[in-house]
């Protein structure tokens, strides 16, 4: 039967694993700063090369989606706020 233990440690197949040195980082850790940043950056080109960029008439839709959004937004909070201001004033003075 297996043992059940706290650690996190996967045993290797087919022997131990003492004697062995840890990897640090894998391929990673072999390449200097500037060779990371490089790569950093060509993965950032191809995540942006996946997205789907909307056309100009998306754009315009939902820019004025967004700004009549805001406008109704504000328009609401004007009406709450007036109305209180108006409840304070009458109850106040």
């Amino acid at each position: 039967m297996t043992e059940i233990t706290d650690t996190t440690e996967v045993p290797e197949p087919g022997g131990s694993s003492e004697g062995k040195k840890p990897r640090k980082g894998g391929k990673r850790a072999k390449k200097g700063p500037m060779a990371r940043l490089a790569l950093f950056y060509r993965q950032i080109v191809a995540e942006l090369r996946k997205v789907v960029w909307p056309t100009r008439q998306q754009l315009s839709t939902y820019t004025g989606v967004v700004i009549v959004f805001v406008i109704i937004i504000i328009a609401l909070v004007f009406v709450i706020d007036y109305g209180l201001t108006e409840v304070m004033k009458y109850v106040f003075g």
